[in-house]
């Protein structure tokens, strides 16, 4: 954290960007991170084609309804959960259920919905729990993640949030991008920019799972939030530095 705060401070200490560029920048962000977790998911829209969904409207040949569906649908619950952050909401059952209705605009008898079927996520060391046990299990993670934050640091505490929260896999569908959301809802509340977990370290970003259900340990998620959030402050630094005077 130390870095993260130097980092930060530092950011804070330069001219801030004006609504115009705050603007061009957020929209890019959604734009590769609604690819980068959608990829992560299976979808088969590339980075070109998302941005043309997204910015321009244009419908691709060949490319699935649900998988633009799922394109937009993850550019509203970005920007639901900015809105989120600039009201500094707690977080809570019914936020996570909104944001997921927006995920999955999809799937109308699903979304906003907690499962009532066994779930398995291939090629997981974990298998979720029945269903009976979710609205518990979402109740004390809430509960307990309200007490991390007092007790650890928010990327220690936001990294056991997700890897919690996709363990308990509450949603028939859906639960990887939401959780992705959360974890940035979290950051952005805290004063951190949200982070691009990206499809490329989707191996590593797997491996963080298989950890925390082998020692518990969410070190590993953790570790790669942290060079996350250095890498988006650092390029906030350097895009504000390098601008003509």
């Amino acid at each position: 954290m130390d870095k993260i705060t130097e980092l930060k401070n530092k950011l804070s200490s330069l001219r801030p960007l004006n609504e115009g560029e705050l603007k061009r920048l957020r929209e890019e962000f959604i734009i590769n991170n609604t690819y980068n977790s959608n990829a992560i998911e299976g979808s088969t829209l590339t980075l070109r084609e998302t941005a043309l969904i997204l910015a321009e409207g244009v419908t691709i040949a060949e490319k699935p309804i649900k998988e633009h569906l799922e394109a937009i649908g993850h550019k509203d619950a970005f920007e639901y959960i900015t809105e989120l952050a600039g009201a500094e909401t707690v977080l809570s059952e019914r936020v996570i259920k909104d944001i997921h209705s927006l995920v999955l605009m999809n799937d109308r008898e699903n979304r906003g919905v907690y499962r009532s079927v066994p779930v398995m996520i291939m090629g997981a060391e974990h298998t979720p729990p029945q269903p009976y046990l979710v609205p518990k299990l979402m109740e004390q993670l809430i509960i307990d993640y309200n007490e991390m934050l007092s007790e650890k640091s928010i990327i220690e505490a936001v990294s056991e949030l997700h890897l919690r929260f996709e363990c308990i896999h509450p949603f028939i569908d859906g639960n990887g991008r939401t959780g992705r959301l959360i974890l940035n809802l979290e950051l952005m509340k805290a004063g951190l920019l949200p982070v691009n977990i990206k499809f490329a370290d989707r191996a590593k970003y797997y491996n963080a799972f298989d950890e925390y259900s082998r020692s518990g340990s969410s070190a590993v998620l953790a570790q790669m939030i942290r060079d996350y959030e250095c890498s988006e402050l650092e390029r906030y630094i350097s895009i504000i530095e390098n601008e003509p005077k």
